[in-house]
């Protein structure tokens, strides 16, 4: 199975960002982790970080043909982006959308996603285990 795992902006800057709410592990180790993890469940992975909207739209397009499932924490466009929102609807993946954070217990703002209707699952408020679970969850799709 064939993973793409998208982090959206400023996840670039974990570890040093706010590591109250999103932890201390940096990107490299959360991917480091997240590649481990879905060796372990058999899988392939291939990890992407953009801040910037057209960029991650690009890196789903480029690899929708090459992916089995799609784990995103879109991070700030969640709220908002209805373009990554129709660009993950029209690749037709299993999407997963991930949060390090419970962004059902932060600001009211960050209540919202525009994302999660066009995902299976969310995951969200338990670090890296977030990602895990989301992991766990497209195993459990490609053998249904």
């Amino acid at each position: 199975m064939n993973i793409l795992v998208i982090h959206g902006p400023n996840l670039h800057l974990l570890g040093k960002r706010k590591p109250e709410i999103y932890g201390k592990a940096t990107l490299a180790q959360l991917n480091s982790g997240i590649k481990k993890h879905a060796a372990g469940l058999g899988a392939k992975v291939r990890a992407f970080q953009s801040n910037c909207e057209g960029e991650i739209i690009d890196l789903l397009t480029a690899n929708a043909a090459w992916a089995d499932a799609l784990v995103i924490n879109p991070a700030a466009y969640t709220h908002y982006s209805c373009a990554i929102r129709d660009a993950i609807e029209a690749l037709e993946l299993p999407a997963v959308e991930v949060h390090l954070s419970d962004i059902s217990k932060r600001e009211p703002f960050r209540k919202i996603s525009v994302i999660k209707p066009v995902c299976r699952a969310q995951f969200k408020g338990e670090g890296q285990l977030s990602y895990f679970k989301a992991l766990d969850f497209c195993a459990a799709l490609k053998k249904q």
